[in-house]
């Protein structure tokens, strides 16, 4: 059932708020469709491929050219340099799709170049994150990884401060162009060990848990 942000009962703080502001938008869409009371996966759902972000770490190997192959950082930009590439973009491809357009500027100097790209440290791409507002211990932006549930998201998180209303807790998730608001139960499942309240989670969700009335 979707939640208003009466319902929700955020406290003014500032980067609650603006989340609340934007729940606002997007409950008072007419045409966004009703959201179940608990988040579930839709049968058949994939798991997206991993893309690169800004600050991720790589390794990118080269089969037997080990003079081109080296551990890169991928830059605030986006992008990366490695010998002999000066500056190729990184950030938004999959680690395949990057090893080919490695492939493609190696050719000039190695013949039949086979590249490998691994991601050896996450940071992730803005929307390849979980973000955490509100009353969790550690509020803070999550790297999304394969069969991530919200009880993952929630110890990354450090669980609930001792003010939190957390079965007022929301999950907001953006459906196409229109964004989706689902009630979930987070004291259920972290203070009475409930797993029903366990949802998977999804790259681009964010997590809000309001501030409790008392």
């Amino acid at each position: 059932m979707l939640r208003t942000i009466a319902e929700a009962a955020f406290r003014p703080r500032t980067i609650v708020s603006i989340a609340a502001a934007l729940l606002v938008a997007a409950c008072s869409s007419a045409s966004l469709p009703p959201a179940p009371s608990k988040v579930s996966a839709a049968p058949g759902m994939e798991t997206p491929e991993y893309r690169v972000g800004p600050l991720d770490k790589l390794r990118v190997f080269v089969w037997q050219a080990p003079e081109f192959t080296t551990d890169v950082p991928v830059r605030p930009d986006g992008r990366i340099s490695t010998p002999l590439i000066d500056d190729l973009t990184a950030a938004g491809k999959t680690t395949a799709e990057l090893a080919h357009d490695i492939q493609k500027q190696l050719r000039q100097y190695v013949q039949d170049p086979l590249v490998t790209v691994i991601v050896t440290e996450f940071a992730g791409a803005l929307d390849q994150k979980i973000r955490v507002v509100g009353e969790a211990s550690q509020p803070r932006s999550i790297p999304f990884r394969a069969n991530m549930t919200v009880l993952d998201v929630m110890i990354e998180a450090g669980g609930l401060t001792e003010y939190a209303a957390g079965n007022r807790a929301v999950l907001a998730r953006k459906q196409g162009t229109e964004q989706g608001v689902y009630s979930i139960r987070l004291a259920d499942l972290l203070k009475d060990g409930d797993i029903s309240a366990d949802v998977p989670v999804m790259p681009g969700d964010v997590v809000i848990i309001p501030q409790s009335w008392f």
